[in-house]
C-alpha cells in the first residue's frame, strides 16, 4: 500500500481522527490518549499503532514515559493531493454563481 492509502486509511476512523486532534495540542502518553474513548488500552494501541505504520505520529521513550507526538508530513501530502481538486471545484461553483446570477437577474434581451 502506498504512502497515501497508509494515511487515508488511517484518517478513515474517528476514534484516530480524535486522537489526531488530541496530539495537535501537544504530546500525550497512551494512557491520557485512552482518557476519552470507552475502550480498552490495548484497542487505543492498536490505533495508535496505525497512525504510526501511516506516519501520522512518532512514538518517543522518555524513562517509563512514553510520548506520542502528531507528525504534520503525511496531512502535508494529503492537503497537495486534495488541491489538485480544488481548481475543478472552483470552476463549479463559479459556474454555479452564474446561474444563480441568471436566475436572480432574469433572462436577457438574448434569452427573449
Amino acid at each position: 500500500m502506498d504512502r497515501l492509502s497508509r494515511v487515508f486509511a488511517a484518517l478513515a476512523d474517528p476514534t484516530r481522527r480524535a486522537i489526531l486532534a488530541r496530539l495537535a495540542d501537544g504530546e500525550a502518553t497512551v494512557n491520557q490518549l485512552a482518557e476519552p474513548f470507552p475502550i480498552s488500552l490495548q484497542a487505543v494501541s492498536k490505533h495508535l499503532k496505525v497512525l504510526e505504520q501511516a506516519g501520522l505520529i512518532t512514538r518517543g521513550r522518555d524513562a517509563q514515559w512514553r510520548p506520542c507526538r502528531l507528525e504534520a508530513a503525511p496531512l502535508r501530502d494529503i492537503s497537495a493531493w486534495a488541491d489538485q481538486y480544488r481548481r475543478f471545484w472552483d470552476e463549479r461553483y463559479d459556474r454555479l454563481d452564474d446561474y444563480l446570477r441568471t436566475l436572480q437577474t432574469g433572462p436577457t434581451a438574448e434569452e427573449k
